[in-house]
């Protein structure tokens, strides 16, 4: 099949402290998916090339209501690109829970290792993934391995990052430097509607490759970003069947 989108996808929806409850609908062209809900991941690496439809139910289309997720794309080094496509249901049951010794904070851990603890999603490079929630006034230093980057970003709430209590908020994302730990702290006082820091903590050994992107595709040179294309537009992905009311036109009245 030639060369084609190569990303890992990791999506979660996310409990917030109002209980906006999500429910989502996901299916793809080599037979994955499902529904996830609160604190499921769904985690589909595309490898050599995969289509995918994704929304809310029919019932939720027709009752009205709010999900919150967030999605993420991690790039798959070159010598995986051409892997055989997986998709991963991660239910919130199965993540590996940690709470901080003053119980201050709790911590998932969705995937790669945190001190010794291991999450559930498998990756093809050296990942870990953590989604934490601070209680107002509570304050973590997890240990990072050095030669991982590493970034937080906000959901909910506001706090602080770094020894130097760098502010961050809401929809914001915070770089760190290099170091072998990450502090994040919770402002004292949050928003009424949401009462704790929420906050998802990622990091990875850099690939360090050349990289070439142009919509939903990415690839490490033009000629296989062109090959992509050609390989979509011959229908050589694939097709995804019709279910929950979707087709590949997308959801269906």
């Amino acid at each position: 099949m030639g060369s084609k989108k190569f990303n890992a996808q990791l999506k979660w929806v996310v409990r917030r402290p109002r209980r906006i409850d999500g429910v989502f609908d996901h299916q793809d062209s080599h037979g994955g998916g499902g529904t996830i809900t609160n604190g499921d991941t769904q985690w589909m690496t595309a490898g050599s090339g995969l289509l995918h439809i994704e929304a809310p139910p029919e019932s939720l289309v027709m009752s009205g209501g709010l999900f919150h997720g967030l999605q993420l794309w991690v790039n798959l080094p070159a010598k995986d690109k051409m892997m055989a496509p997986r998709y991963q249901d991660i239910r919130s049951g199965s993540v590996q829970l940690l709470t901080s010794p003053d119980g201050g904070a709790l911590l998932r851990v969705i995937a790669g290792e945190l001190d010794g603890h291991e999450g559930p999603g498998i990756t093809h490079t050296p990942i870990t993934m953590v989604h934490a929630t601070l209680a107002p006034g509570a304050e973590i230093t997890l240990p990072w391995r050095e030669e991982f980057n590493g970034l937080a970003y906000v959901m909910a709430g506001r706090g602080s990052v770094g020894a130097e209590r760098r502010p961050i908020r809401l929809g914001q994302t915070a770089v760190f430097g290099a170091g072998s730990s990450l502090t994040v702290r919770a402002d004292e006082k949050q928003d009424s509607h949401t009462p704790d820091l929420e906050v998802v903590l990622l990091g990875g050994r850099p690939i360090r490759e050349p990289m070439v992107h142009y919509g939903p595709f990415v690839m490490n040179t033009r000629d296989e970003l062109q090959q992509a294309f050609e390989d979509f537009q011959k229908g050589r992905l694939g097709s995804v069947p019709a279910v929950h009311g979707m087709s590949a036109a997308g959801p269906q009245d």
